[in-house]
């Protein structure tokens, strides 16, 4: 269900949007929606991350703890191909 809403946005961040969704092919609504979702699933990284750090400050990882696991990092090869 979607549902109207009224916003004030400054001019030239108007002007901005309009000349980006002519890019686009898109409408005023589906980019601001875009927009929205993405700056929430940025937002909800930035908490996690916050949380983890938090983490990290109240049960410091202890020394030798993390060196079982750089046998299982692999970085190169197939995933740095395409770059």
């Amino acid at each position: 269900m979607m549902k109207t809403i009224q916003m004030t946005i400054d001019e030239n961040l108007l002007q901005q949007v309009d000349q980006t969704i002519q890019e686009l092919k898109t409408t005023r609504s589906a980019f601001i929606r875009q927009a929205l979702l993405q700056a929430l699933r940025q937002y909800q990284v930035r908490r996690l991350e916050e949380r983890d750090a938090a983490g990290y400050l109240t049960t410091p990882a202890q020394a030798g703890e993390t060196q079982n696991w750089l046998t299982e990092q692999d970085w190169g090869g197939t995933w740095n191909a395409g770059k």
